[in-house]
């Protein structure tokens, strides 16, 4: 005879049936929240797939829009580029070019799809022959410099029609200098998604493969966060909303959960998480040696991300994750 016990606190009643479980969930992931990568590659001329990235590729611009089209048909709201240049120098100059590789696939995206947010990742280090975040001074970067030349840059996209500025570089005062050139001439209305607190992560990787900016020597940590710091991610957070930033960014993510949370507690604006090439690259490494199942770990990193405080999430699974959501 089975024992049976009085216990009117039972939290297991409401995990008894799928739905149940999706009428109490707490945390919700939709494909609004999602914003998908593109590399637009001056130097391709077809599609070609990053080799340590499986289901990413490098794009020509000539298919720029055909390739945001896809995005949008799944319901996803906006795309982050990157640009692959045919030209290269010391200062990253194709980055101000009104006719370069970015420029150019903003045009091409907003002709095809008008309602799609296109974000211009805005740095130099895809840019530069050495592979750094700006101009050098030596072997450092020169910040102030870096600053001119992001303006520039940031007032090139603008002029393309771009819908969201996104500073990755990590120069001290960007989000200022940024705001500034853009109001003054005639851009209040372009908001700035501020990659404001960036660490210097081995996470990157395969994006360094797919964005073909490898540092030539050393490396970024003079100026991307150290990775066991968190007052200091919270105090260059704060930093970017008094200078104007509208949306925040963590990156990358799986790793900072806690920073996550810890900048969302104490800001009031939009937070935005990259899940980033070197997360994305292990997920399906396992997943193709069969060690994992594909579809719930990627659901369920989306949604711990939800979870930490993130409202976007800038991912290279952002393509399945639609499908997956648009089939369920």
């Amino acid at each position: 005879m089975t024992e049976s016990f009085d216990m009117p606190i039972r939290p297991r009643r409401l995990r008894h049936t799928a739905t149940l479980r999706a009428m109490v969930s707490e945390t919700t992931l939709s494909v609004s929240d999602l914003i998908y990568p593109l590399f637009i590659d001056e130097t391709v001329q077809v599609k070609t797939e990053v080799t340590s990235m499986p289901g990413v590729y490098r794009i020509p611009v000539s298919l720029a829009a055909e390739a945001a089209q896809e995005v949008a048909d799944l319901g996803i709201k906006g795309v982050i580029l990157f640009g692959i240049p045919l030209h290269k120098d010391d200062c990253g100059s194709a980055g101000w070019d009104d006719d370069a590789v970015v420029q150019q696939a903003i045009r091409s995206i907003k002709a095809q799809t008008p309602d799609l947010c296109v974000i211009a990742d805005t740095c130099f280090c895809e840019y530069t022959d050495h592979g750094h975040c700006g101009v050098l001074k030596g072997e450092h970067v020169d910040n102030d410099v870096t600053l001119k030349n992001l303006q520039k840059e940031a007032l090139s996209y603008a002029r393309a029609g771009v819908d969201v500025i996104a500073p990755s570089g990590m120069m001290d005062g960007t989000v200022e200098a940024l705001r500034s050139a853009l109001d003054q001439n005639g851009w209040q209305h372009i908001p700035i998604m501020s990659y404001a607190v960036k660490y210097a992560s081995a996470y990157y990787g395969p994006f360094r493969d797919a964005a073909d900016c490898s540092p030539q020597f050393g490396d970024r940590a003079s100026y991307q966060m150290d990775s066991g710091n968190i007052r200091e991610a919270i105090r260059e957070a704060q930093l970017d909303v008094t200078q104007g930033a509208d949306i925040l960014m963590v990156k990358p993510g799986l790793a900072y959960m806690d920073v996550i949370r810890a900048v969302k507690e104490v800001t009031d604006v939009p937070m935005a998480v990259y899940n980033v090439s070197g997360e994305y690259a292990m997920v399906k490494a396992a997943a193709e040696k069969g060690w994992i199942d594909e579809r719930r770990v990627v659901l369920e990193t989306m949604l711990s991300f939800k979870r930490a405080g993130a409202d976007l999430i800038l991912t290279y699974h952002a393509l399945d994750v639609a499908k997956w959501l648009n089939d369920a």
